[in-house]
């Protein structure tokens, strides 16, 4: 397998392409046909792949092979043309990238890292609290876990320490737990900012909001929730302590605010 350069005229300017071409024996003699088409590639990408075939080279004799020829007649019988096989070609360490990626935009577009940094600036802390939040909220979105299994496991399975620049060492449960009692002391700021920009964004009508109770109960004592109490059941389940959840919504349906609260208690 090799790297074909194609070129092509467009009003006037000259648009050059790659693919990555097999070459296959046939009866009939070697014919080729295209596996991949690979697009434009930038200078910086030609290097990037150019650098690639140095390092397979490395432990071999020190010759460098081109992998872009100058013309495509030369690609069948240059000796200094690197030819790919798949059977030799392998892959270790392969981290999720995508959702993480798209996750990390919409953090930026929606400009929360602004308002966490603003509300929860980082001090003495080597990395800052809205990187450590923006990998919290990014874990819920994608793959929710546990704050022991996102430092342990989840953070380096993914691609966010080359988007975020935070190493997997400094990530932490420590940390995280650290930077969430953080995030709480500043709850009420935040949700303000956010109503203003996401009312900015999204047109949000605050004039009318529509309130609903739901209720959820626990099986036990519940004696470390100071909200849990007995009172009506909408469960049917008045022999446990519950709390009561407000959840608050726009008229669209866009949820502006949940709030956990006491039941009525029972007299």
């Amino acid at each position: 397998m090799f790297l074909r350069r194609y070129c092509r005229t467009k009003n006037g300017k000259t648009h050059v392409y790659f693919a990555l071409v097999e070459s296959v024996r046939t009866a009939a003699g070697p014919r080729q046909h295209v596996v991949a088409h690979l697009g434009e590639l930038g200078s910086a990408q030609e290097r990037r792949w150019q650098r690639t075939v140095l390092c397979y080279n490395r432990q071999g004799e020190a010759q460098q092979l081109r992998l872009f020829a100058d013309d495509d007649l030369a690609l069948a019988d240059d000796p200094g043309v690197l030819r790919v096989r798949l059977d030799k070609v392998g892959w270790s360490n392969g981290r999720r990238f995508g959702d993480v990626w798209l996750a990390h935009w919409l953090w930026q577009f929606l400009q929360l890292d602004q308002i966490i940094a603003r509300h929860v600036p980082q001090g003495t802390e080597t990395v800052a609290p809205a990187d450590m939040i923006a990998i919290e909220v990014i874990n819920r979105l994608c793959q929710p876990c546990s704050e022991f299994a996102l430092a342990e496991h989840w953070y380096a399975a993914t691609g966010l320490e080359d988007v975020l620049g935070v190493p997997d060492a400094l990530v932490t449960k420590d940390r995280l737990y650290h930077t969430l009692d953080q995030l709480r002391a500043a709850k009420e700021n935040i949700e303000n900012d956010l109503k203003q920009r996401f009312g900015v964004l999204f047109q949000l009508d605050y004039e009318l909001l529509l309130y609903d109770l739901t209720s959820t109960y626990f099986e036990g004592l519940a004696e470390a929730n100071d909200l849990a109490l007995r009172g009506y059941s909408r469960d049917h389940r008045s022999d446990c302590k519950q709390v009561i959840v407000a959840l608050v919504v726009t008229r669209e349906g866009f949820p502006w605010r949940i709030t956990p609260g006491q039941a009525t208690p029972r007299t």
